[in-house]
């Protein structure tokens, strides 16, 4: 099978070629769009997501020979996370490959955290179907690079570390506001905006509220440090 002119540069970006291009194709069909001949990648994600805690909870363990089970966990928690997915997948640019429905499309879909942290599962499930693994395990740990190293700080919780921060300097805890709720009742989408007293804010989304007002948290935590 002959990929398409996008799915070919994505692979060159992704520094994996696919034996199976089958299973590029799946992983990078959402819901939206499959149908009966065209499944999607849900079961994929389902088993990304497994594939993926197992080589972050190989990793974690080995950065750290001495860390009890309760500094590992956030840590772990940190690394498989959906933001940290979806951002591995903007850094790949996955969005630009998804095949979605139109309501998908005109909604802003390619920009999804959700789907973008589900594509980059789906993928994931794809390349250990492909080449085992040993494949999945090195794709992983070259696309999130040092931050097995780092993720101590990436592991605090960003709501609490951002009110320590305004409360250090003598504001009031930070408002979250929920900006916009999309999809359908069983699986909501949530953008949530965290805004400081002094009025800087940033916007996070995912699929649970708290989730989306830790994203917010995070992104705006980030524009602080810039």
């Amino acid at each position: 099978m002959k990929l398409s002119r996008d799915l070919a540069a994505f692979q060159e970006r992704l520094g994996y070629a696919f034996a199976d291009r089958e299973l590029l194709i799946r992983a990078m069909t959402h819901a939206s769009f499959g149908s009966e001949t065209r499944p999607d990648n849900q079961r994929l994600e389902f088993l990304g997501d497994r594939v993926l805690g197992l080589v972050m909870a190989e990793a974690v363990m080995a950065q750290d020979d001495t860390a009890a089970e309760g500094q590992l966990a956030p840590r772990f928690n940190a690394l498989v996370r959906k933001e940290t997915c979806a951002e591995m997948a903007r850094a790949i640019d996955l969005g630009a490959v998804l095949k979605l429905g139109k309501s998908e499309q005109v909604t802003g879909g390619r920009r999804k955290l959700a789907l973008l942290g589900d594509g980059m599962e789906a993928l994931i499930a794809a390349i250990y179907l492909d080449g085992g693994l040993a494949a999945a395990r090195e794709v992983i740990l070259r696309l999130w690079g040092d931050r097995v190293a780092t993720v101590e700080d990436d592991a605090r919780d960003p709501k609490t570390t951002l009110q320590e921060w305004a409360q250090a300097r003598g504001m009031a805890p930070p408002d979250y506001e929920v900006v916009d709720r999309s999809g359908p009742d069983h699986a909501p989408v949530f953008r949530i905006r965290a805004v400081l007293e002094d009025g800087q804010a940033a916007e996070g989304e995912a699929t649970a509220k708290r989730a989306a007002e830790q994203d917010a948290a995070r992104h705006l935590l980030e524009a602080l440090k810039d």
